[in-house]
């Protein structure tokens, strides 16, 4: 007896609805379902949100496909496939491109999408996403079978919408009554690896409550966009969150900035000022950089942290607010209490939930979805077609250690779009990032030979030393303040010194003119 292996993939589909599994594997099993019932090369599942279509699984597309986010309006394909209410088909010799087009894994050079078809899925009569289909070879789709074929599009559907309620039953059982679903809230934290997974499970657990957070990590792993989702799953989301950035708050105006003055208060306050705290009443302040708050403004921010008052700068008159306080730091603040340089008392008040965002080097496959998601953006900054990484700069990527995190992974992609968009480039249908577009290096240990040092050592005459190390420091300095575009705070961090120290060591260098 031959098994027909469309009813056996539709049962097996029936019973995936009773087993315990994430909405990520679930998309991923329909997709599988999809591949052997109806053989193809491409197969995508994409959410309906915000005029795009964002990927939730794919089967034979490159990873990075999951990271990006289709804008419909300069999608034709995928623009006509959500305002059908049947499956659409396109011709093998169609003018409209393909989104996913140089996306499609393949052992050849073969890359182009020779035939496509896609379908709405309808949950409640409401447009949820699409499902799309795609084959390198043109005719690849004429034998489907419709009513096979819509069949299995309705058992998705119903499949999607399981997935919607368990996810939704789940989370009202965690947190009770006091959670509220925020369906966009991740949209842009991407990454599937299992730090961030364990990250956006914190994040869930403490943004309901009040308590402070302090946001731990790198320079470049995303501590504002960690915050951003904290306030958006508060209770204080719909009320104004707002930013400091402590480490460019001159010391001299830091107290006004925080805490607003009166008029006269001091020379050139020719008006009335409302400080952040102010202006944050009922919403969310966030202290980014919180390791650069000189310690005599820590002791004027622990009072307000204390008891909910502020006082402006001239001002006798105690203001009450209510503000939930976000504070972030790359710096080891227990370090710094140690050594003197930040009020422990401070540091307790704001550590009460500590949080620690993971190193892009620490997610693995992650950056590949990173990746995807910021190619997407320059296609669409630069006005170029689409942008592929090919096998060697996937890896190399992969490999990278990125002590800039998702900043320099960032940047390093928008130069690598930018050199790639010549003219000759824009005719292609699509164009290929290789290895020689990453300016990146290869993971070894700096070698000291990397540090300008051009004291002679192989000489007769004696070695001045003491002004052999003078003359290394100022190279070292001079070559960490380049990096760190002349950032005095983040070269000290660099350096590992105290600030005070380090712009003492700037004038007995003579290079106070930095």
């Amino acid at each position: 007896m031959t098994t027909n292996p469309f009813f056996t993939s539709l049962i097996s589909m029936v019973a995936d609805l009773s087993m315990q599994m994430s909405a990520e594997q679930r998309y991923q099993r329909l997709l599988q379902h999809l591949g052997r019932i109806f053989p193809c090369d491409a197969s995508a599942l994409l959410k309906f949100e915000s005029h795009s279509l964002i990927p939730l699984a794919v089967n034979g597309l490159s990873e990075d496909t999951l990271g990006r986010r289709f804008i419909i309006s300069e999608h034709p394909r995928l623009a006509l496939i959500l305002a059908s209410d049947r499956a659409v088909r396109f011709a093998a010799d169609s003018v409209l491109p393909d989104p996913y087009d140089g996306l499609v894994e393949s052992d050849d050079d073969q890359l182009l999408v020779h035939d496509c078809m896609g379908v709405t899925l309808f949950i409640d009569g409401e447009p949820w996403g699409v499902l799309t289909l795609d084959a390198l070879s043109p005719g690849t789709f004429d034998n489907i079978d419709p009513m096979e074929f819509s069949t299995f599009i309705s058992l998705t559907a119903a499949t999607v919408k399981a997935a919607g309620l368990i996810t939704s039953l789940e989370q009202r059982v965690r947190y009770a009554t006091q959670t509220v679903f925020k369906e966009n809230a991740d949209q842009d934290m991407i990454g599937e690896s299992d730090c961030m997974k364990t990250l956006r499970n914190e994040i869930s657990i403490v943004a309901p409550s009040e308590l402070a957070v302090l946001i731990l990590g790198e320079t470049g792993v995303g501590k504002e966009l960690v915050a951003q989702r904290i306030h958006m799953e508060s209770n204080r989301a719909d009320q104004v969150m707002v930013y400091v950035n402590c480490a460019a708050l001159p010391e001299s105006i830091a107290e006004s900035e925080l805490f607003g003055h009166t008029k006269g208060a001091f020379s050139g306050a020719i008006s009335d000022r409302t400080g952040k705290f102010e202006l944050a009443d009922g919403g969310t302040l966030f202290l980014d950089e919180i390791g650069e708050l000189p310690l005599s403004l820590q002791a004027k921010l622990l009072r307000t942290l204390q008891n909910g008052d502020i006082q402006r700068v001239g001002s006798d008159r105690q203001i009450k607010v209510n503000v939930r306080i976000i504070a972030a730091t790359n710096r080891n603040l227990q370090q710094e209490v140690s050594a003197g340089l930040f009020r422990p008392d401070l540091y307790h008040r704001l550590a009460v939930y500590p949080m620690q965002v993971p190193a892009l080097r620490e997610r693995g496959k992650d950056v590949l979805l990173l990746t995807g998601a910021f190619l997407e953006k320059n296609q669409q900054r630069l006005g170029i077609k689409k942008l592929r990484l090919d096998q060697s700069a996937k890896q190399a990527l992969l490999a990278y250690h990125w002590p800039g995190n998702i900043r320099e992974l960032e940047h390093l992609l928008s130069r690598a779009a930018l050199k790639s968009a010549t003219q000759e480039n824009r005719q292609a249908d699509f164009i290929t990032l290789s290895l020689a577009y990453l300016d990146i290096m290869p993971n070894q240990p700096k070698p000291m030979s990397d540090i300008p040092f051009n004291t002679v050592t192989e000489q007769a005459a004696p070695i001045d030393f003491k002004s052999a190390v003078d003359e290394f420091q100022r190279q070292l300095i001079q070559q960490q303040l380049a990096k760190q575009q002349g950032n005095m705070a983040a070269t000290a961090r660099m350096l590992g010194l105290d600030r005070g120290n380090f712009h003492r060591l700037l004038k007995r260098l003579e290079l106070s003119g930095f």
